[in-house]
């Protein structure tokens, strides 16, 4: 530090002085803002660096057992004292590494390209909290599903530390979730915009996203033929705690009636007629899925306590309001499974209502005409009362 002879008075003050400590008259030129030292070249003694210049940060080892004992510590700042009438350093810590040159290393890249050391430390749950606040109103609802989806996939590096995230991260997801192509698609997409988000924020300095591979799972499609039939064990648990929750209904709702989930969420009040035991599919996935379905004597009890609470679908949430695709396996039926300790999917209750009908013998076309599968001879979709009969003894025999 070098001093300086002030123009108003004579005396010799410091070169970083903001005012003068004898006549208090102000430096008009100078400010807080501006009285930065000039970093100086660190000193070398035996080959290594003694200690940093001034304003270029610091490297300490801290007493202790410490898996990480060097702290980087560097200046973002200046503030004048006024107590002791001089400028000094605001100082932060950038982290802890296990070794010197660890150290060295992060101190380098900060002094060569500088972010806000706060941010840095946010995690990549953080991130996504603030991302998904700011662009979930303006999408729809089916993007809002399939981000969230994605989200689930990354519970590894959910509470990482968003800047500390590499791309072995990232694609150690993509290789170790086991999912087909559309689903890595959306993976990568909330991959980029989670690092768009944070660069602009000035979280990190580099996007690792765009190097993600995904094109090797092109041809990836892990749920086929993966479906697996409850077993008649399970069955009879699912009828044993049938009356703790009217939800504990829905699984056996479908294997005794082989619907699609989704033909469940749409499957109006108005399309049940719960007397002649049938109703009406009127929105399927496919054409042969618009179909009548019988209504088992078994599962009869169960039409009635949801038709009774007059809401405008027959099987609603706890709102009243129509199931959607993602609330009702995240709120519903994966906890039904994980309380009687089952492993199965929505869909295997269709699989388990077909290989029930076939164990007792039911006909082909009359299998195909329930769960509404195309088949050659399967054409008609208006049924006499007399088919459906057939339909109500058919199903009755599981």
């Amino acid at each position: 530090m070098a001093l300086i002879k002030y123009p108003e008075c004579g005396k010799d003050i410091s070169e970083y002085s903001i005012q003068c400590g004898y006549c208090f008259y102000p430096l008009k030129e100078k400010s807080v803002d501006t009285a930065v030292p000039t970093p100086k070249v660190s000193r070398i003694r035996n080959g290594k660096p003694s200690r940093n210049g001034n304003g270029t940060g610091s490297i300490t080892h801290v007493k202790g057992n410490l898996r990480k004992p060097f702290r980087v510590t560097v200046t973002v700042g200046w503030k004048y004292d006024t107590e002791k009438g001089r400028v000094k350093q605001i100082r932060k810590n950038i982290g802890y590494f296990e070794t010197r040159t660890d150290a060295q290393i992060a101190l380098s890249n900060y002094i060569q390209n500088p972010y806000n050391i706060d941010a840095s430390k946010i995690t990549f749950a953080e991130i996504y909290e603030k991302w998904s606040t700011e662009h979930f109103p303006n999408i729809s609802q089916s993007n809002i599903h399939g981000y969230n989806a994605a989200y689930k996939l990354c519970t590894d590096i959910q509470h990482m530390v968003f800047a500390d995230i590499r791309l072995s991260h990232l694609q150690g997801i993509v290789d170790d979730c086991g999912k087909n192509s559309p689903t890595l698609r959306k993976l990568k997409v909330l991959f980029n915009v989670m690092y768009s988000y944070a660069m602009k924020n000035d979280v990190c300095s580099k996007d690792y996203s765009e190097f993600v591979d995904i094109g090797k799972y092109k041809d990836r499609n892990p749920n086929k033929n993966e479906h697996t039939t409850f077993s008649k064990e399970e069955i009879e648990k699912l009828w044993n705690v049938v009356n703790h929750d009217e939800y504990m209904q829905i699984p056996l709702v479908l294997i005794y009636t082989g619907l699609r989930v989704g033909e469940l969420w749409n499957l109006k009040t108005e399309d049940v007629h719960l007397a002649d035991r049938y109703f009406e599919v009127t929105k399927s996935k496919t054409d042969a899925g618009i179909r009548t379905v019988p209504i088992a004597e078994k599962i009869a009890p169960f039409f009635e306590h949801w038709l009774s609470k007059n809401t405008e679908y027959t099987f609603t949430n706890r709102q009243g309001g129509q199931f959607k695709d993602r609330n009702f396996r995240d709120s519903y039926w994966q906890p039904t499974m994980d309380l009687l300790n089952f492993e199965h999917k929505p869909h295997d209750t269709r699989h388990t209502c077909i290989s029930l009908l076939t164990e007792n013998e039911v006909d082909d076309k009359i299998i195909r005409k329930i769960v509404g599968h195309a088949g050659k001879t399967v054409t008609e979709t208006v049924y006499t009362h007399l088919e459906i009969d057939l339909l109500i003894e058919a199903i009755n025999k599981i």
